[in-house]
């Protein structure tokens, strides 16, 4: 409530929303939460993320007019800075949804920041381009980091309050801004709500054969290559892969023919891969990790690498096999300890509960209404971790 009393007027910014990730998920969330809240954000490409964004109000920066951007969000970092900022927002609290542009809107009102991790572009640069990154991409954050960071601090500092989307994060926060944070897990997506729509190709393509899922942006620091490798030695075995990413072409040519590669399938299609998989596997360098929790959400474990936001959202033996290396080799032993296991889905089921939509709404309400009452500069919402 303001202080006339009238219900505070929320507004939600976002990144870009040109792909189809957990952030983006998360932010469904976020507008289930606040019902008519406005969506502010960079980059929209409607026909390229969540199909639910077509019926929200989602509203964009002078950037968006840029066909070839929207298609490579990637190409557009030297003006994602501006294009944030140019984003000025008319309301009481501006629920923010960043891991590297979006908490550089400006409003009159409050920004509260939930935060996935600070840019990676420029604090694990590396991990984000890989060990092999292009020349212009080099050259572009070498000749403006010292500008990038400028305006990452600046705008950090400009929040009202932090939200870390697990411990992790929170201390990268304190250690990139100095600035403290409570900590609320993400919620896992609602794809167990959706019926299965069958995919009659992928179907034949099994035949009956088990399988397993990585779901996945294919990007360097997801190692989705190590995880295609692993099926090389394993003929007997089957992987579907759903997603997309700059790596996609190395992978194809990896992948040998018992890799199937999917993108941009419905939910009910997602829903039906999951509940019939044996696993689903993620060794990436999550800062959280969903598709685990989506995954238990079916009853399904994982393998998992033993790093990160899994060692926070997992449990070693009860929802997941944990692996020490993001390696081919260690997939194959992973791989290896799931089929010895013997797993109990609704023990798994009753995990991703507690990371429910529902316990992240009501605690985002709370921090959000926290934030909009004069004078309190950080939300009190409690994570589930």
């Amino acid at each position: 409530m303001t202080n006339s009393g009238a219900p505070l007027k929320v507004a939600i910014a976002h990144d870009y929303l040109t792909q189809r990730g957990g952030a983006e998920r998360v932010v469904l969330a976020m507008a289930r939460a606040f019902p008519g809240a406005t969506i502010h954000t960079t980059l929209y490409d409607r026909a390229e993320t969540f199909p639910e964004y077509a019926d929200l109000d989602v509203r964009t920066s002078w950037l968006n007019r840029s066909r070839f951007f929207r298609k490579n969000h990637r190409a557009a970092l030297p003006l994602l800075p501006f294009a944030a900022s140019s984003l000025d927002i008319d309301a009481d609290v501006v629920l923010v949804s960043s891991s590297g542009w979006a908490h550089g809107v400006r409003t009159r009102g409050r920004k509260l920041v939930y935060c996935y991790t600070p840019a990676r572009w420029l604090h694990q640069s590396s991990r984000y381009l890989g060990d092999h990154p292009g020349f212009l991409e080099s050259l572009i954050l070498f000749v403006l980091r010292p500008f990038l960071k400028l305006w990452d601090r600046r705008a950090a500092r400009d929040a009202s309050a932090y939200i870390a989307i697990s411990n992790l994060v929170q201390d990268r926060i304190h250690a990139a801004y100095g600035l403290d944070s409570t900590v609320l897990p993400a919620p896992w997506p609602d794809t167990r709500s959706h019926a299965s729509e069958p995919m009659a190709d992928v179907a034949g393509w099994l035949g009956d054969a088990p399988y397993e899922l990585c779901v996945s942006r294919l990007l360097p620091y997801k190692n989705v290559r190590s995880v295609v490798a692993a099926y090389a030695d394993e003929p007997a075995r089957r992987l579907i892969v759903v997603g997309r990413g700059p790596e996609e072409d190395a992978l194809r040519e990896l992948a040998g023919d018992n890799v199937l590669f999917l993108q941009n399938i419905s939910d009910g299609q997602l829903a039906w891969l999951y509940r019939g998989c044996t696993a689903l596997i993620a060794i990436s360098y999550e800062d959280f990790g969903l598709t685990p929790l989506e995954a238990a959400s079916f009853g399904r474990p994982s393998v998992v690498l033993r790093w990160g936001g899994f060692l926070e959202t997992q449990v070693e033996g009860v929802t997941a096999v944990f692996v020490d290396q993001p390696t081919p080799e260690a997939v194959r032993a992973g791989l290896a300890e799931m089929d010895a296991a013997d797993w109990d889905a609704d023990a798994i089921r009753a995990h991703a509960d507690r990371y429910g939509e529902e316990v992240f709404i009501g605690a985002l309400r709370e921090a959000v209404a926290a934030v909009g009452a004069e004078g309190v500069t950080q939300p009190s919402a409690d994570g589930a971790a």
